[in-house]
């Protein structure tokens, strides 16, 4: 019996023990529970009232940052370009930049460019940092990405000098060619044949203004507004007929192919400009008593059937360092070729700005000393009519791929 009632007793103690430790846990899980934690600190108790609404609204990129330089809050922008990794401000120069700011209390801003991350090139974020105290502890820095903006700005920057440079040389060569005609006005063979240089000066001046408005309208205006189904067949008939006087000078054979029964759906008027400009190109560039090929057919794709339309030369061909820079304004492969065939530069830019508002693209392939094939993708009638109608406005991307030579032409029609 006494062994039984100090079995029981220890039982009873055992119980009582166990009952108080889960009381004791209870509690202190309860008050624990009531305990704002680190993040509640962080977003409701330390951030003044409205701060979080404000921010959120925000286009700039936000970072807010206490006074042991741990990140309070920031916004998604802020993570997407990289400046908060691991709940710490990562770019060195902004966080000195909010401690003095924390110091003395001033606002600072600043002008830097950040690596881009995940590329392995050397491009670079160009940002603008602000830094304001917020409070008595917090520290407020707004970033805004410039990159865009200054990548616009060089592209004015540039262009406007192009044409300057461009204008001025027709410019300069007609004020010369008009002071050589006044002093040969008793030499009718000279003045002939200065008078006959500034005709050529002057239509290459023309060409240079039309290309400039050509390209300017096909950058603002909507080719879809007034689209209509064309006939491929009849884009390479005018391109041709565009070029026929050219190719017979220099002896050239341009034949086409595979053209019938193929219609796409756009701007009659600048479609038929950018064909014109590939077979052009490709003639000009071209030596005597060669061949131009213009080639198209239908391809499968996700969003609907393709029309590819390829014009191949057998030219001087495209270096791999010129191929990516072929579609920028301006840009030619051979200057001195260019000025003598009367070029000016803008051509495969407005090839390409077609082919983008079109919801299509233009591509090149090509070999020193073997030729070129610049190819135009454009959605077909069908398909692109239905895609315009249910989202309006959608334009495409064009670039300049690296895409292997067009398939053999078919056995083509020989248009002299």
């Amino acid at each position: 019996m006494d062994v039984n009632a100090a079995v029981a007793a220890a039982a009873a103690i055992a119980g009582a023990l166990t009952g108080v430790i889960a009381m004791l846990a209870f509690r202190w899980s309860e008050r624990d529970q009531k305990r704002p934690t680190r993040t509640s600190l962080h977003t409701d108790a330390v951030l003044p009232p409205g701060v979080d609404t404000v921010l959120s609204v925000l286009r700039s990129s936000a970072v807010v940052l206490d006074e042991a330089d741990a990140v309070v809050k920031a916004s998604s922008a802020a993570y997407a370009l990289g400046l908060v990794r691991g709940g710490k401000l990562a770019v060195e120069p902004m966080l000195q930049m909010a401690r003095d700011t924390r110091r003395d209390g001033e606002i600072r801003q600043v002008e830097l460019d950040l690596p881009r991350r995940g590329t392995g090139r050397g491009e670079a974020l160009a940002v603008s940092a602000r830094v304001a105290p917020l409070g008595s502890r917090l520290v407020l820095l707004l970033v805004e990405d410039l990159t865009e903006a200054r990548r616009i700005e060089a592209v004015r920057r540039d262009f406007v000098a192009n044409v300057s440079h461009e204008l001025k040389t027709p410019v300069g060569a007609l004020s010369l060619l008009s002071e050589a005609v006044m002093d040969a006005s008793d030499d009718p063979e000279a003045v002939q044949r200065f008078a006959g240089r500034m005709q050529i000066e002057a239509t290459r001046l023309t060409n240079l203004v039309q290309e400039l408005i050509d390209l300017s309208r096909v950058q603002n205006d909507d080719p879809l507004e007034d689209a209509e189904p064309v006939r491929v067949e009849e884009l390479v008939a005018e391109a041709i007929d565009r070029c026929r006087h050219q190719a017979g000078t220099k002896q050239i054979t341009i034949a086409a192919g595979g053209t019938a029964d193929l219609h796409v759906w756009g701007n009659r008027g600048q479609l038929a400009a950018a064909l014109g400009n590939l077979v052009e190109n490709a003639v000009n560039y071209s030596p005597a008593r060669t061949r131009v090929g213009i080639a198209a057919r239908r391809v499968a794709a996700a969003g609907g059937d393709l029309i590819e339309i390829a014009v191949t030369d057998q030219g001087i061909g495209i270096s791999d360092k010129d191929k990516e820079r072929i579609f920028e304004r301006f840009y030619r492969v051979d200057p001195a070729r260019s000025r003598a065939t009367g070029g000016t530069g803008l051509g495969l830019a407005i090839v390409k700005h077609v082919a983008a508002s079109h919801g299509g693209e233009v591509t090149v392939w090509s070999a020193e000393g073997q030729g070129s094939t610049f190819t135009l993708r454009l959605p077909e009638a069908g398909a692109a009519r239905d895609r315009a109608q249910q989202h309006p406005g959608l334009d495409g991307e064009a670039g300049a791929a690296d895409t292997p030579p067009y398939e053999p032409l078919p056995a083509p029609e020989v248009l002299p």
